[in-house]
């Protein structure tokens, strides 16, 4: 194997519900520390007053912006579901840990992905 090629999936994709406002500063400060397929002006909309919202960012972890991540200030708590390979996953749950007070809620492993279902609040 080539020291360019990579030996590990280096994407995490994300799935937030909570306030719009909160999903937004979640996904603002996220786009901070990494790539992702978000862009700067999409923001969060809700489409229904009663129906709950999720939205979705992919963010390539192996692309950390910066030596850090603020911590982020949310109005209240936010429901994250985050999907890839362990590596990433745990980076990425690194990151969110520097930002918010995370409680998994619930994890799932398979044979190259694992999933974690937390719950990000401000520190």
């Amino acid at each position: 194997m080539g020291h360019t090629e990579r030996s590990h999936p280096e994407t995490v994709t994300v799935e937030i519900s909570g306030s719009k406002e909160d999903a937004r500063l979640v996904f603002d400060a996220l786009s901070s520390c990494f790539a992702s397929d978000r862009g700067a002006d999409e923001i969060p909309q809700q489409l229904h007053e009663v129906r709950p919202m999720v939205w979705l960012g992919t963010y390539d972890v192996a692309d950390a912006r910066g030596p850090g991540c603020p911590p982020v200030h949310l109005g209240g708590s936010v429901q994250a579901d985050v999907q890839g390979g362990y590596w990433a996953v745990d980076r990425f749950r690194h990151t969110l840990d520097s930002m918010f007070t995370v409680e998994e809620t619930c994890t799932a492993s398979g044979d190259q992905e694992r999933d974690l279902h937390l719950l990000l609040q401000s520190r």
